[in-house]
């Protein structure tokens, strides 16, 4: 049913340069296309309410926000398409048999913006499109060609085999002279400059994206490739369970690197010609100045990743090269709030129980930034949220919404830090209190007043191990008396990868291994050394040899030995050397119980704990 290629269609599509047809980017369109969909029976009027909604919210396009949530099939999608733009939908059937010559267009082009040439003949092209709406590669290709071109829909299923057909898996031809027509990295504009307003066609770049105007800046980050561009960085980013998307310019390029697991991977990196367009994008969906270039930004990002719904926050940096961008991926339906399924070591979890049984005083969890602190203090409060109990959260920001819980955000600019919201919090009645964090001496004065009228209070530190979150307290100005009558206990986290259970294998120096760490006490009974395995790598964990990650931790039991050590001499070593003489082990201690029972390597522990 391929319309005529010589023959311009009944209504021409926005791709082929129409101005009347109203586009994604448009106002009206959301509610215009609903109102289609709906007469065409291809959308049910609830979910296609819920998805402009959607698309309000996150700046996405609302079709692309359709398929996101898997509204909408693709042949209905294109069916929908070709109500919409005067179009015909092209059958498979019509795509030939053998490639269009489109002389010195590369076919990464043709992949990169979904356009397949069906037949070429006289001034005219025909050409099939995924998107309708996608009108700059098009104009390219004509520029280019001199062609006038004549467009159909094609559904991505039948793109995607029509063009595996013609040209296997998009591959990019052997330069040996200048570069094919869109030849380019993955990310940089396949069609030349023109699109992101660097330069015309065929001329010089300018030197540095960064000088465009603003608004042209802003209509750029706009257009389909960019936002195609960023759209595929986090949903990958989301497939793959990063915590971070890092994007750092360099001076020939910028790098993408995604945090998996505690460690930065590589992923690809993008022409420095995109490198403005890229940056502002972000910043369009963060909310952020897309002139202030000079200043460091925070910002925050909602999207929906395949109808799952992820809060992303924004940090800019202004660097030599351009912005560095950090996105941390908080997914709420990802994370595991349970405290039985953390991955604590029997005895911490049974210590940590006891402590969040007491009825009133000051439980801290310390550890460095991305130590997954804040997850257990979550898993903490599902673990005693029960019937009659008033529990308060202040947190900067709120990560995680926890039903029967009263969650504060802070919001400095406005006088709403730390110690006013607790203050206001404690005119509450609250029976729990969480404070995302002691950063300064009034935040902990209040926790100590709090845990001293009777509240149980549950916050965090940034320390290295739990003695030195006494001694920080007291860095700060805490009394050490103040400090042995309020604090229960204090535990400390790392976190390290576990263990691919596809590939791991017997470790063939297991029997050492054991013997060394069995005869220094670290096992809690036989050893077995065929429990001891090490990493290989596999299809499944990407070849790095971990998928996941578990918790190291100490527990720190403030008793009465404790108290009056803290009141006598607080510094870390007199406080280690008691807490050493009544059993205490370190971090490195679980550690070495996870590489005897085969959860993790000794590799990784030592990443994160020195051994004693």
């Amino acid at each position: 049913m391929l319309q005529s290629a010589f023959e311009p269609p009944s209504a021409v599509a926005p791709a082929a340069g129409c101005r009347n047809v109203l586009g994604p980017r448009e106002p009206g369109f959301a509610e215009a296309f609903s109102a289609l969909l709906t007469a065409l029976r291809l959308g049910d009027p609830a979910a296609l309410a819920r998805a402009r909604r959607a698309s309000e919210a996150t700046g996405e396009r609302f079709d692309t926000v359709l398929t996101t949530l898997g509204l909408i099939a693709e042949d209905d999608l294109a069916t929908a398409y070709a109500a919409h733009a005067g179009l015909a939908v092209v059958e498979p059937e019509a795509v030939p048999l053998r490639p269009v010559d489109l002389g010195p267009v590369d076919p990464a082009f043709l992949k990169a913006n979904r356009l397949l040439p069906l037949r070429r003949g006289g001034d005219a092209l025909a050409l099939a499109v995924v998107d309708p709406f996608l009108a700059e590669p098009v104009a390219a290709l004509r520029y280019k060609l001199g062609l006038r071109i004549d467009t159909v829909l094609i559904t991505p299923g039948d793109f995607e085999a029509g063009f595996a057909a013609l040209y296997g898996e998009g591959p990019n031809r052997a330069a040996t002279g200048p570069a094919p027509f869109g030849a380019t990295p993955f990310g940089a504009t396949p069609f030349g400059a023109t699109p992101f307003g660097a330069t015309p066609f065929g001329a010089t770049p300018g030197p540095d994206a960064n000088d465009l105007d603003v608004e042209r800046l802003r209509d750029i980050a706009n257009e389909a490739p960019v936002v195609r561009l960023v759209n595929q960085l986090i949903a990958r980013a989301a497939e793959r369970r990063a915590s971070d998307i890092h994007v750092e310019p360099g001076r020939d390029a910028v790098a993408v690197r995604y945090r998996i697991d505690g460690v930065l991977q590589p992923e690809t990196s993008v022409d420095t010609q995109l490198r403005a367009a890229l940056t502002t994008r972000i910043k369009i969906m963060a909310k952020l100045d897309i002139a202030e270039r000079r200043l460091p930004q925070d910002g925050r990002i909602k999207t929906v990743v395949r109808g799952v719904e992820l809060d992303i926050r924004v940090a800019t940096l202004p660097t030599a090269f351009g912005e560095s961008i950090v996105m941390r991926l908080l997914d709420r339906t990802r994370v595991d709030l349970l405290l039985d399924r953390i991955g604590l070591s029997p005895p911490i979890h049974a210590g940590l129980r006891r402590l969040l049984a007491r009825p009133n005083g000051i439980v801290l969890v310390t550890g460095p930034t991305g130590s997954g602190k804040t997850t257990t203090l979550y898993a903490a409060l599902n673990q005693i949220d029960r019937p009659g109990l008033k529990i308060f959260t202040v947190e900067d920001p709120i990560e995680y919404q926890i039903p029967n819980v009263s969650q504060v955000q802070v919001q400095p600019q406005i006088g709403l830090d730390f110690p006013r919201a607790l203050r206001s919090i404690l005119r509450q009645d609250p029976d729990i209190v969480m404070i995302g964090e002691i950063r300064d001496l009034d935040t902990a004065r209040i926790a100590i007043q709090a845990a001293l009228t009777g509240h149980l209070v549950l916050s965090t530190l940034h320390t290295n191990d739990a003695v030195s979150a006494v001694t920080r307290l007291v860095d700060i100005g805490v009394e050490p008396y103040l400090l042995g009558a309020t604090v229960a206990g204090v535990m400390a986290q790392r976190l390290v990868r576990r263990l691919c259970p596809a590939c791991a294998r017997p470790h063939p120096g297991a029997a050492r291994i054991a013997a060394d760490l069995g005869a220094r006490g670290f096992a809690c009974g036989p050893v077995d050394p065929a429990a001891i395995r090490e990493a290989v790598g596999c299809e499944a964990c990407r070849g790095t040899g971990y998928a996941g990650r578990l918790i190291v931790a100490e527990l720190l039991d403030i008793d009465d030995d404790l108290r009056a050590g803290i009141g006598r001499d607080p510094s870390g070593t007199a406080l280690a050397g008691i807490a050493a003489g009544k059993g205490h082990r370190g971090l490195f201690a679980d550690g070495a119980r996870k590489v005897l029972d085969g959860q993790t390597t000794l590799d990784e522990v030592l990443r994160v704990a020195s051994a004693p």
